[in-house]
C-alpha cells in the first residue's frame, strides 16, 4: 500500500530562462544595472578627468560590471544557466562583490563632485559629475538588491 502524503518538492532552483528573465526578480534588475552602469561609464568619460585615480577607479567598475552583468544577462537568455544551482550561487556572489565595489566607486565619484565645485568650466563639469554620482548610487542600489534578493529566494 502506498503511502498518502505530499508530493515531493524539487531541490532544482527555478532559473527563468529567455525572456522570462525580465519579468522575475531579482533577475529583472540586471537591464536596469546594465543601463545605469553605462551611464556612469559616459558621464564620467565626458567630464574632465581632474583626479585621475578616484574616477580612473570608477570607470573600471563601471565598465567591468556593465560587460559582465551584460554576459550575464546574455547566459540567462540562452539558457546557459540549465537551472543549476551553481548558477545562482556564481549570481549572488558577483552581484554581492559588485555591490561592494561599487559602493566604493560611487563615493570616490561623489568626492571627485565635491572637488569639480571650483575650477575651469566647473558648472558643466559639476553638473555631469553630480549626475554620474547619483547614477552610481542608483546602480549600487540595484547591485544590493539583486544580491539580497536571489540570496533570500
Amino acid at each position: 500500500m502506498a503511502s498518502v502524503g505530499p508530493p515531493p518538492t524539487s531541490t532544482q532552483p527555478d532559473l527563468p530562462s529567455g525572456i522570462a528573465v525580465f519579468l522575475k526578480i531579482p533577475y529583472a534588475f540586471i537591464l536596469p544595472e546594465i543601463v545605469f552602469g553605462t551611464w556612469v561609464w559616459i558621464l564620467v568619460a565626458a567630464t574632465s578627468v581632474s583626479f585621475p585615480l578616484l574616477q580612473g577607479w570608477v570607470m573600471y567598475v563601471s565598465l567591468t560590471s556593465c560587460l559582465i552583468s551584460l554576459l550575464l544577462l546574455l547566459g540567462y537568455l540562452l539558457g546557459f544557466h540549465k537551472n543549476s544551482e551553481n548558477w545562482k550561487v556564481l549570481d549572488s556572489l558577483y552581484h554581492g562583490a559588485t555591490a561592494i565595489l561599487y559602493m566604493s566607486a560611487a563615493v570616490l565619484q561623489a568626492n571627485a563632485t565635491i572637488h569639480s565645485e571650483s575650477g575651469p568650466n566647473s558648472p558643466l563639469y559639476y553638473q555631469l559629475n553630480c549626475a554620474a554620482t547619483f547614477f552610481a548610487f542608483i546602480t549600487t542600489l540595484l547591485y544590493i538588491l539583486h544580491a539580497f534578493s536571489i540570496y533570500y529566494q
